[in-house]
């Protein structure tokens, strides 16, 4: 039975440009969602830029252009990058929508009829050179606990202690460098400590196969014991006060909500728009009997927005509730944290730039993601082994050594199925190999457990170059009265590399659209089913695929971007 999938991606802040650990995410969700629709099922994978708060303000401000201008910007760098790397969103949109301001404050709304907003003074930090609230990361001083300098408002970086910006000793505005003095306001805060709210988090967390193993354990020291009244959970403030870039609150002149109220919510303002150019229901997604399934791909550092806030004001706000939340961890570079004066901050523009294929980082990527939280670590030195050992040395040799032979020799024809014509044969077996590890390699495709895929994929690689070893092609052609076992072993090996594309068409769908294209010449594009008895009859001259990755293209990279931090500074 096909599925119906609405996937997202979490919203890329509009202010700084993509980089290799956003990709990351978009990648894994990208195969994800191509691998889903070969297998016939629906998939609407929507995105889009995450616009408002107070750093885009302020940034568009340094820069003398108004806010508007600044996301309609980032917007095309944005979509510019994630196409290059071959993500294929069904529409990437922006938070700052008619859309989106009018389902946020209809939620809104929602929570208040439900009683679940409620309004309260706080104490904040305020700069009184550019009289505004001060947002924490906006605020630096010396650490309560430990009395190490220049830490933020909020968290100490030197010791990890967390505190109130009040907390803060010697504080300084971070916008003006003014002392900021302490001024009461209104706030609005969604009362995420309601009892209706904590039974429906532990029911909705706990459900077997909505989160990661990791995710359910992180959520019962959240949610807290069963027999706690309360859990750990605690109201969240939605509202900020004026100047913000932002929708402003219902019946609230001078607050504005906060970024991660409208944040999240323009998942849903992405599919409306997809609803109203395809013709489609936008309630038959979102409605509280909605049979479509809500898919988030996140990093695990906004485990606490997607896994609490999210669920609970689509509950309380009367739509469907997320089917599954798949949390990734982070990415290092060369086993540490990714550093601009190591060079190893790589933004996407560069490495297009540098000429690197794109789908070199599609391949290592998937061949590191394994389902789970864990961090992941681009080793360079294992990113062009793995790419010149699998790809080059693997894959595309199978074609590169086969095709030219079969032009010659047979011009190009492939013969049929060996299992049909000797079944008993090593050719016959073979084809069945490959046929037989679909279902597992799917699986594995389906679960995100791409590292898995990727070692099958690699083992049946190796079956296949080993089979064409073991016949040698390049010999049989020069034997007399050899010609039909030559075309059954060129037709098997071609035939398997056939089936080695479409199992790796979602991680290289661009690459596998020229095999499509220019090895076999297909009048339509290879899906999951056509695994069993691929559609190809014959083969054009052999075009090289994929090019072997050098040290001095990586070295150059890390220069780049090392000399793009100086030019900034």
């Amino acid at each position: 039975m096909p599925r119906r999938l609405f996937v997202t991606s979490a919203l890329p802040y509009a202010n700084g440009a993509i980089h290799l650990g956003h990709l990351v995410e978009y990648i894994q969700t990208d195969i994800w969602a191509r691998f889903q629709r070969m297998q016939g099922h629906r998939v609407v994978y929507i995105c889009a830029d995450d616009t408002h708060g107070t750093p885009i303000m302020l940034r568009a401000e340094k820069e003398g252009i108004t806010p508007e201008a600044l996301i309609e910007r980032v917007w095309h760098e944005h979509t510019r990058d994630f196409a290059s790397f071959a993500v294929a969103f069904d529409l990437y949109h922006s938070t700052h929508s008619e859309e989106n301001k009018q389902l946020s404050q209809s939620l809104y709304r929602s929570l208040v009829k439900a009683g679940l907003i409620e309004v309260r003074a706080i104490e904040q930090m305020f700069d009184p050179v550019r009289e505004m609230f001060l947002p924490d990361r906006f605020i630096k001083g010396t650490c309560p606990k430990c009395d190490a300098r220049d830490q933020y408002g909020d968290s100490c970086e030197a010791c990890g202690a967390t505190y109130s910006p009040t907390e803060l000793k010697n504080p300084v505005s971070a916008v003006s460098g003014a002392t900021p003095i302490t001024r009461s306001s209104d706030h609005h805060f969604f009362r995420l400590s309601d009892p209706r709210c904590l039974a429906f988090l532990r029911e909705w967390a706990f459900e077997p196969g909505r989160l990661q193993t990791e995710a359910v354990n992180k959520l019962k020291e959240w949610l807290g014991d069963v027999n706690d009244a309360q859990g750990g959970l605690v109201d969240w403030d939605i509202s900020r006060d004026a100047p913000y870039f932002g929708f402003e609150i219902p019946e609230a002149p001078g607050k504005y909500f906060y970024v991660w109220l409208d944040a999240p919510v323009g998942y849903f303002a992405g599919l409306h728009r997809w609803c109203e150019l395809h013709g489609e229901s936008f309630e038959d997604f979102v409605g509280p009997d909605s049979e479509v399934e809500q898919i988030h791909f996140i990093g695990k550092d906004i485990l606490y927005f997607h896994t609490l806030f999210w669920p609970a004001m689509l509950k309380f706000s009367g739509h469907r509730t997320p089917t599954r939340v798949f949390a990734h961890g982070f990415l290092t570079v060369d086993g540490a944290k990714m550093s601009k004066s190591r060079g190893t901050f790589i933004t996407a523009q560069s490495y297009i730039e540098e000429g690197l294929n794109p789908e070199w980082l599609r391949y290592y990527f998937a061949s590191r993601l394994n389902g789970s939280m864990e961090d992941l670590d681009l080793s360079f030195d294992d990113f062009i082994a793995k790419v010149n050992s699998d790809l080059v040395g693997k894959f595309a040799n199978i074609a590169s050594r086969c095709a030219g032979f079969l032009i010659k020799r047979f011009e190009g024809r492939l013969l049929g199925d060996a299992r049909e014509s000797e079944p008993e044969s090593d050719h016959a077996a073979l084809e069945q190999l490959l046929t037989d590890r679909g279902p597992a390699i799917a699986q594995a495709y389906d679960a995100r457990d791409t590292a898995r895929m990727i070692r099958d994929v690699a083992e049946l690689m190796d079956s296949v170059n080993a089979y064409v070893d073991l016949h040698k092609p390049w010999e049989l052609a020069k034997v007399s009265g050899s010609e039909a076992l030559l075309h059954r072993v060129l037709t098997t090996a071609l035939r398997s590399f056939a089936r080695l594309a479409i199992l790796l068409k979602p991680v290289l769908p661009t690459m596998v659209e020229r095999v499509e294209r220019e090895v076999f010449a297909l009048p339509n594009p290879l899906d999951w089913h056509a695994l069993n008895h691929p559609p190809v009859h014959s083969v054009l001259a052999f075009k090289h695929l994929v090019t072997r990755v050098d040290r001095t293209q990586i070295d150059r990279l890390i220069e780049v971007n090392k000399s793009s931090l100086q030019a900034q500074s």
